[in-house]
């Protein structure tokens, strides 16, 4: 009996250490790149709705464009003599949303041809700064700038959009002197459920969160390079409610890349540093490819277009073009870059 048992342990030890045959990892390849928009602009706010790009950018400037032909409309905000700059946007089933970055902060809703517009929200302040929008659903919403207080602005709205409310500083965490937040890609603010994260940058670096759509916040600590004015996170995403990436860097020094890219599996409580000293430097855009299951990963910025397979332990170059500010993803293989000058739609390989 020993003997006919040790035979056939033998010879399942001899089976297991038989290599088996894996499939080699792929890495998504850029595969086409079609030119949306090539233009005297800048770009930073896009939102994607009914096959349609809606692009807000400097000059007063927003539009967009059809992703199923070639038709495209645009036009220039008249406000007195002002020249805006929309670095905020979101669309809903029926609106489309652009918030001007600076003093005076105004936010025009507008119908989806983007023909009637109405101004929603309005304020004055040498301080004011928005930086990023979205919405959960149709009707609640949510924006969010630099403090012109000892908090964060923060307005919402419950209504669609027909009015705003600015959360009061007494409701919100207060922020660290130098705290601030950066208007890079209209990804300062990530909406999951009824989750809300808001993402801070400057001499302090830290996730905003809050369970029940803005009614209440907590505050978590980073270990993203932070301290000076130009240091921090510049972009978010969550793939889900637990999972999410930050990314930014040292704007001053854009090819620094340690301390500059961080992931959490617990909801944003806690983060971990990611691939130190590889991969990309100082970046303005993170997103999850839909689909990838919060492995994969695409970021734009100083280094270029660059994607992860593996949760952002390692980075690939998928270009090297550095003038893109933002991106959006359409499905698992399309995405809508933009930036200065022109807003291109990119292809990758399975």
């Amino acid at each position: 009996m020993k003997k006919t048992l040790v035979f056939w342990l033998l010879i399942l030890s001899i089976i297991s250490c038989k290599s088996v045959p894996t499939e080699p990892v792929r890495i998504p390849k850029i595969i086409q790149l079609d030119t949306l928009v090539s233009d005297q602009i800048s770009v930073r706010a896009v939102s994607i709705s009914n096959n349609k790009v809606y692009y807000g950018g400097n000059q007063s400037r927003v539009g967009y464009k059809s992703l199923q032909d070639a038709s495209k409309f645009e036009r220039k905000i008249q406000y007195d003599s002002l020249v805006f700059e929309f670095r905020s946007s979101a669309v809903t089933a029926n609106h489309a949303f652009f918030l001007t970055v600076g003093n005076p902060a105004i936010l025009y809703r507008f119908s989806k041809d983007l023909i009637s517009k109405e101004i929603v929200y309005t304020e004055k302040n040498e301080k004011v700064f928005y930086d990023s929008m979205q919405f959960w659903n149709d009707q609640e919403g949510i924006a969010m700038g630099d403090p012109t207080e000892n908090c964060l602005s923060v307005i919402i709205t419950r209504d669609g959009g027909k009015s705003w409310t600015k959360i009061p500083c007494k409701n919100l965490p207060q922020i660290v002197e130098g705290e601030a937040a950066f208007a890079a890609s209209n990804t300062n603010v990530i909406v999951r459920g009824n989750f809300a994260w808001i993402v801070s940058g400057g001499k302090k670096s830290r996730v905003f969160y809050s369970s029940d759509k803005g009614a209440t916040w907590k505050v978590y600590e980073t270990p993203i390079v932070q301290g000076k004015a130009m240091t921090g996170i510049f972009s978010a995403d969550f793939y889900d409610e637990q999972i999410g990436i930050v990314v930014g860097g040292d704007y001053e020094n854009q090819q620094q890349n340690f301390g500059n890219k961080a992931i959490t599996t617990d909801g944003g409580k806690t983060w971990k540093l990611i691939a130190e000293q590889s991969g990309f430097g100082y970046a303005s855009c993170v997103q999850f490819v839909p689909g990838g299951k919060g492995n994969k990963i695409v970021s734009v910025g100083a280094s270029g277009v660059f994607i992860s397979i593996d949760k952002g332990t390692s980075w690939s170059q998928l270009s090297g073009d550095s003038s893109f500010y933002t991106l959006r993803f359409l499905n698992s293989t399309t995405a809508v870059l933009a930036g200065k000058n022109k807003i291109v739609r990119m292809t990758l390989s399975e």
